[in-house]
């Protein structure tokens, strides 16, 4: 019987065709699943494509089969067969499937494979047919239903290893579906059915009925498929979902790795549960100077010797754990073993568990703070050194002047005393004579301190450097153990220079000197004859040097030498000003120091101060005293002062000149003597008194008598700017020849107004 007199059921033909589109369009989509797995899940997906492929090309086949019916002959089908003709499409399916997600080139040979699987499949189903009929088979149709079988299976695995969305997907499967249905039919036209006499059926052949066995296989294949489809589904929203949350994710440790890869002033660190170093940024190299190396060491390698010893960084962890933050300050150390002054931080990190998952370390450089907080340290310390010196000198200043009034009346009662005392009883004059040599140290001793209170009238006179060092003798006495040699040459030129402010000068070298030899040694104070160089005018120069053989400085410390308020010596041992005043006083004579030490060799202080033009030198030394000339004329002398001892000195020297004498305490009270007075030739006053100073008295005076000669009498140098600051000046204490050489100026008008005449005590 040919096999057109056969049937095919219309809804079995349909079914079957949709479960072919059903089984390709699912075996695509867990492909896709396949895909973006790997492991034990690409193998599960693996097998889940394969059996809906396989089993759906399976399922469509055995539908077809159900669908067609010959007249008059009963169809059955071999349970064993069956079943083979199941198992051999899924396991092509799966071994394609295998072949091509490993090596993509053998897509035609797993292909071509695939297809004569289903084919075979086909053909096997065929032979498990149970009827009165012999089967046989048009070539020319198998042929093409191989081939059929062989180009969907091609495509089937091409579109299987493509990205492809849903639509894609949907139609793919159409089309594959109507392929491989097509094939089956194909086949199905090429098949001859014979009859042959009734056939009796064998033993224990089980039979089922078509359409119900149709219905129920096509029930259970779609419902298979469709939990297939379900899973594919559930798996790619979950691993888009898997996916968004990881692009989040990885968005937001991008933005925290460029946060934290951009903060270059910071070093940030992972660190362990141990401590070891997990991760760190990019300010972490540029601070530390460390590679990728530092992975997996201790992070104490950042911290100093004395740090490790003392268990600071254990510490810190433990701290950081029981606290959650551990912040502290300290020394860090570079990978060149550089240090600098770091200011740290470790914050505990600790999972949902609450258990410490590591610790995120924190360090920044503050080394420019700390140096800053120490400079402004410094600083106020400067200030409330420099405040404490102005208040000494303050003192120091008032103290000397009220001195100085002392000693002008003991200096001149003693003078006077001893033009009246027997001259045939020499012990008495020798007493006296002690006396006004005490009196004439005093007077030293006061002029240094208004020097260094800068209360004292210095200027810059011609000066024989030998002689004067050699006039410090005894200022230059230190206690035992400590020589002082001086060592000059025969023939060295003088210099302009303040007198008094190179005695102070040397004074504090030498003092220098002594406190850096705390066990002994030698002072050396010397002077050569240079050249100008390093600026200097080409004159010649005198370099005067005060060397020790102390501990010396080294080079930072030679460094900052000559600032204002640095000291080594240590806090209330030193003000800081010593240096500094010498470099002002040579800058400001025209010269410069220059300071030379090395540490454990000694200190040498060279004052390069410019050689004198003129060649007169100020006698420094009060000789033995002289006979006052008397004056050419007697003055009548008015004498201004509010202390009663200076006054009545005062007088009484003048008295003994031969001048009349009329004295006054106060400004006031020697306004009203002169209005009654007409015959003042001279007003001889202090400057500092309470009510009306001197300078307002010399103003007062000038607007009533301006034809009165004013001699101010004072032991200050800085007088407020008035226009009677230039008057003569006396400058206390003083001794009977210089108040007759300061009158006979004044009267005379020997010098230009505004000179001091002055008391030079010899220097003891």
């Amino acid at each position: 019987m040919h096999h057109h007199a056969a049937s095919h059921d219309p809804v079995l033909v349909a079914l079957s065709i949709l479960i072919a589109a059903l089984a390709s369009y699912t075996a695509l989509d867990l492909a896709t699943r396949m895909r973006a797995a790997s492991g034990r899940a690409r193998r599960s997906w693996l097998v889940a494509a394969a059996i809906a492929m396989g089993g759906g090309i399976w399922s469509m086949h055995f539908v077809g089969m159900l669908a067609f019916s010959l007249p008059g002959i009963e169809i059955s089908y071999d349970p064993f067969l069956t079943l083979l003709s199941l198992v051999i499409p899924i396991v092509v399916a799966a071994a394609a499937f295998a072949v091509v997600g490993r090596r993509p080139q053998a897509l035609l040979a797993s292909g071509f494979a695939m297809g004569l699987g289903i084919s075979g499949m086909h053909y096997t189903g065929m032979a498990a047919m149970r009827m009165a009929a012999l089967i046989q088979y048009d070539p020319r149709w198998v042929v093409l239903s191989i081939l059929i079988a062989i180009s969907a299976s091609i495509v089937a695995l091409w579109l299987a290893f493509r990205n492809t969305n849903a639509v894609q997907r949907l139609f793919a499967g159409l089309v594959m579906g109507l392929a491989i249905s097509g094939m089956h039919y194909a086949a199905m036209e090429g098949v001859m059915f014979l009859p042959t006499s009734a056939m009796a059926r064998p033993a224990g052949h089980l039979g089922v009925g078509q359409a119900p066995l149709a219905f129920l296989l096509a029930g259970i294949t779609i419902m298979i498929l469709s939990i297939g489809i379900a899973a594919a589904v559930y798996d790619r929203a979950s691993a888009e979902r898997a996916q968004r949350e990881a692009a989040a994710l990885r968005r937001s440790e991008e933005r925290f790795r460029l946060l934290v890869e951009g903060i270059a002033d910071h070093a940030i660190f992972m660190l362990d549960p141990d401590g070891r170093v997990g991760n760190w940024n990019l300010g972490a190299r540029r601070l530390m100077g460390y590679g990728d190396d530092i992975v997996g060491t201790s992070y104490t390698i950042f911290h100093t010797e004395e740090d490790c010893a003392a268990g600071a960084p254990p510490r810190a962890l433990v701290e950081a754990e029981r606290e959650g933050k551990s912040a502290i300050e300290g020394w860090r150390v570079r990978k060149d073993r550089s240090r600098f002054w770091a200011e740290a931080t470790i914050v505990a990190v600790r999972n949902d568990s609450g258990a410490i998952a590591g610790f995120a370390k924190i360090v920044r450089d503050v080394s420019e703070r700390r140096r800053a907080q120490e400079a402004l340290d410094r600083a106020r310390e400067a200030l409330m050194m420099s405040q404490k010196m102005e208040t000494i000198g303050q003192l120091t200043g008032g103290v000397a002047h009220d001195f100085n009034n002392l000693l002008a009346a003991v200096l001149g009662s003693l003078e006077l005393l001893k033009k009246r005392l027997p001259t045939d009883d020499p012990k008495i004059l020798r007493l006296v004579e002690n006396a006004m040599q005490g009196a004439v140290r005093g007077a030293s001793l006061t002029q240094r301190m208004l020097a260094f209170a800068r209360k004292q009238d210095l200027r810059p006179a011609v000066v024989d450097v030998r002689e004067l060092v050699r006039g410090m003798a005894s200022l230059l006495k230190f206690e035992a153990g400590i020589d002082v040699e001086t060592r000059f040459p025969m023939h060295l030129p003088k210099v302009k220079v303040d007198a008094n402010q190179l005695e102070l000068a040397i004074l504090n070298l030498a003092v220098n000197a002594r406190d850096a030899m705390p066990d002994g040694g030698q002072i050396t104070i010397a002077a050569r004859e240079e050249q100008g160089e390093g600026g200097l005018s080409s004159s010649g120069y005198v370099a005067l040097s005060v060397s020790d053989t102390g501990c010396g400085m080294s080079d930072e410390i030679l460094k900052h030498a000559q600032e204002p308020f640095f000291t080594t010596k240590g806090v209330g041992k030193g003000t800081g000003l010593g240096l500094s005043m010498v470099h002002g006083l040579a800058e400001q004579s025209g010269g410069r120091l220059v300071l030379k030490s090395r540490p454990g060799e000694g200190t040498t202080a060279d004052i390069w101060l410019p050689i004198a033009e003129e060649t007169a030198v100020p006698d420094l030394r009060i000789a033995a005293p002289a006979a006052v000339a008397r004056p050419s004329r007697q003055l009548s002398v008015l004498v201004v002062d509010d202390d009663l001892l200076v006054l009545e000195n005062t007088a009484a020297m003048l008295e003994d000149l031969g001048h009349v004498v009329v004295e006054a305490r106060s400004g006031d009270e020697a306004l009203a003597l002169l209005r009654r007075t007409r015959t003042v030739d001279l007003v001889v006053t202090d400057y500092a008194m309470p009510g009306m100073t001197g300078l307002q008295l010399a103003n007062a005076i000038a607007a009533e008598r301006p034809e009165t000669v004013i001699l101010l009498s004072t032991g200050y140098a800085d007088l407020p700017s008035d226009t009677r600051s230039s008057l003569p000046r006396l400058a206390k204490p003083f001794d009977q020849a210089a108040l007759a050489k300061a009158i006979e100026a004044a009267m005379g008008e020997e010098e230009p107004a505004g000179s001091v005449v002055a008391f030079r005590p010899k220097s003891a």
